[in-house]
């Protein structure tokens, strides 16, 4: 196998772990570009340091390549207060873990999974974060 042929085969595995970051409960979904699908795996109900302690275990867990976190925005574009504690948790993230961290607009991704009748609002929105995200991949 050549070089570039190596690197695009791994390039195609490479796997996520995505979040959609609450206060109180952060969704959580895992995919990968070959499929460029997701999967639930549950909501994390923790806050602060507790909340990284599980994402600590989701990290082993799965050993993803890289994390994706969804930011919130206002209709129009305009940040809100959740936009920058998103983009807070990204940041975290990124220095606890040492892995690359992506953000995506969220904007309605909890509306959407409550409208297509989810159990977990918050699993479900994760999916369609990094859904979002593997779409907008070459």
């Amino acid at each position: 196998m050549t070089v570039a042929v190596e690197a695009r085969t791994a390039a195609e595995h490479q796997t996520f772990l995505a979040f959609d970051f609450g206060l109180k409960r952060t969704g959580v979904a895992t995919g990968n570009r070959l499929t460029r699908s997701a999967t639930g795996r549950g909501t994390l109900h923790a806050e602060g340091d507790a909340r990284f302690a599980l994402v600590d275990q989701r990290i082993q867990e799965w050993q993803p390549d890289a994390l994706v976190v969804g930011v919130p925005f206002h209709p129009d574009g305009a940040p809100h207060e959740n936009t920058l504690r998103a983009q807070k948790f990204a940041r975290q993230l990124r220095g606890r873990f040492g892995l690359p961290v992506f953000e995506v607009d969220e904007r309605y991704t909890t509306t959407e999974a409550k409208a297509s009748g989810a159990r977990d609002a918050d699993e479900a929105a994760a999916c369609i974060i990094l859904e979002q995200y593997l779409r907008s991949l070459p």
